[in-house]
């Protein structure tokens, strides 16, 4: 049965948080000046190699001022723009569980201390989400609404080798029992256009998505920027970019696909056009999310559409 979520034909996170909170919610992003052990040679140095300098933090606060500094001077930004809502606090440079706990307690807790904030969002890796860290979260779950972003990418072992992600599929999936047990919702990232992957590929990571206990996902192009090692793969022939048409279409498949209580918090992310080599029509952002809008109602599409339970 088709159902529509306000004027959109997916669960977008701006309805969920509308359903919620009962007004406009938007996220104030931030960088608390951890690292990651993708990077800091725990695991590699390399990073996965989409990974810019600034750990998929391009357009969080800057990390040599405090937390609450960080926050007062995106909230006056977004003040701009909305003059009224409540905020999220996101944590999204780097790996956002990665460091003691007491320097983690004390930056969550600066950040849910600011006015107006209702939720807490933490972007992290799945291999560091040990138990002392979970007790954290649900701690906090406890305060204000918390859920946990995992970067899971691709299903494909095989991509994940290539791309450096530097964990196998069973990592993510006992990350996900662990914060399903403890009721933390749980948002998935998926990466469209990685090197090596065919459009199967990359909708097979869809219906794996699909068929977990998640909470919400994020779906994005995989943009090339200047100075991560991917640049390599790119200038050997491994990566090729997905034209425009050929992501659009990619989307509204995946969305057809999940069921319809998974939270569409993004479409296409962004990346800082000083440093993005491709693809450039990527830069439309708002084409491209129109040009969603308008296919889902042309082919009388809609999420769910084509989801199915599995035996």
């Amino acid at each position: 049965m088709k159902k529509e979520w306000g004027d959109k034909r997916y669960y977008s996170l701006n309805y969920f948080l509308r359903e919620k909170f009962g007004e406009k919610v938007f996220k104030i992003s931030l960088d608390a000046g951890f690292s990651c052990p993708n990077r800091d040679g725990t695991i590699s140095k390399g990073g996965c190699v989409f990974c810019s300098e600034r750990g998929s933090g391009d357009f969080a606060g800057n990390r040599c001022f405090s937390i609450t500094r960080q926050f007062e001077d995106i909230k006056e930004m977004m003040n701009k723009k909305w003059k009224e809502g409540k905020y999220i606090a996101y944590f999204q440079a780097y790996t956002n569980t990665y460091a003691p706990i007491r320097v983690l307690r004390e930056k969550y807790e600066e950040a849910i201390n600011q006015q107006g904030v209702v939720a807490l969002a933490i972007a992290t890796r799945p291999d560091c989400l040990d138990d002392e860290v979970l007790d954290l979260l649900e701690e906090f779950s406890k305060k204000v609404y918390v859920w946990v972003e995992l970067g899971l990418q691709t299903s494909n072992d095989k991509t994940a080798r290539l791309i450096n992600r530097g964990y196998k599929i069973e990592v993510f999936e006992t990350a996900l029992e662990k914060l399903n047990k403890r009721n933390i919702d749980v948002v998935v990232h998926a990466i469209f256009g990685l090197p090596g992957e065919s459009k199967e590929d990359m909708l097979n990571t869809i219906d794996y998505i699909a068929h977990k206990k998640v909470k919400g996902i994020k779906l994005h192009l995989l943009h090339l920027m200047e100075q991560t090692p991917m640049v390599k793969l790119y200038e050997t022939g491994v990566l090729k970019f997905l034209d425009q048409e050929e992501y659009i279409e990619l989307v509204c498949k995946a969305v057809t696909m999940l069921p319809e209580d998974i939270v569409v918090h993004r479409l296409t992310g962004d990346a800082p056009r000083e440093l993005l080599i491709g693809p450039m029509w990527s830069l439309k952002k708002w084409e491209i999310l129109n040009a969603i809008d308008r296919k889902f109602i042309e082919n009388d599409w809609y999420q769910g559409l084509y989801f199915s339970t599995k035996g």
